[in-house]
């Protein structure tokens, strides 16, 4: 058994050594080969050219300021009208709060009458049909004049939610001026929270076009040539469009 082992550790041992030798010596063959190997003939690179950068930099910054001056100009024209919009929204408002307030003072001259006793008028048939012909009348003429809602005007001819024709007309009148106060006043509510919603806007717009405005003042400057000395001038602040400095909000009257 030991001469076996022996044997074939004598016949394997030189093989082996002989397979490494023969993959070393191949080996660095090939890496003789690559080092003496000339390089690969390379298209040399063309030398830079700084005027033809210079000039492609500058075409990237003159496109550049071409697209930020169109976009803020239609910046300038959006905050322009928005700003017209919140001007008419906030003259809605104070149409609103003129209604709303004559409608007020109606209702409390009419309330302080309230205070009187109802006029003694013969309860007869023909006597409750000229009072429910007095209320379809002052409701529809109400309707007319934009004090009561299309639905309001359903509920006075249907009789419901406390409109009752056979209350006297002095008696309508009062409920008649405070449905016309609470319809008013709902005007007016909607009227200045359109108002709020059209001032954030023009400011939004105006803060829009403020910062288009000053990025385009930055790329045209860029444009300009470096002076002689290499000393960077101050940017001077950009002024903001007359059309958007403007825009601040005036809250609406509070009721």
């Amino acid at each position: 058994m030991s001469q076996t082992v022996l044997y074939r550790f004598l016949t394997e041992v030189p093989e082996a050594a002989a397979i490494w030798s023969a993959l070393l010596v191949l080996a660095l063959g090939v890496l003789a080969a690559l080092v003496a190997r000339p390089e690969r003939d390379t298209a040399p690179e063309p030398p830079s050219d700084p005027a033809a950068e210079e000039a492609a930099r500058l075409a990237d910054l003159r496109r550049y300021a071409d697209e930020v001056a169109v976009a803020a100009a239609g910046a300038r024209q959006t905050a322009r009208r928005r700003r017209e919009q919140w001007a008419a929204a906030q003259d809605e408002a104070d149409r609103a709060w003129r209604a709303f307030d004559e409608a007020e003072a109606a209702a409390r001259r009419f309330a302080n009458a309230g205070a009187l006793p109802a006029p003694q008028t013969p309860r007869t048939p023909a006597e409750y049909a000229a009072r429910e012909r007095w209320l379809h009348h002052a409701a529809m003429t109400a309707h007319w004049r934009g004090d009561l809602s299309a639905r309001q005007l359903a509920d006075v001819l249907a009789h419901r939610n406390g409109w009752d024709p056979r209350r006297h007309p002095a008696e309508q009148e009062i409920v008649l001026a405070r449905a016309v106060r609470e319809a008013r006043r709902a005007g007016w509510a909607a009227a200045a929270e359109r108002e709020r919603r059209a001032w954030r806007d023009a400011e939004l717009a105006a803060e829009a076009a403020r910062t288009l405005a000053a990025e385009a003042y930055a790329a045209t400057g860029a444009l300009r040539p470096a002076p002689a000395n290499g000393v960077t001038p101050a940017t001077t602040p950009v002024a903001a469009p007359a059309a958007v400095a403007g825009a601040r909000w005036r809250p609406a009257r509070a009721g």
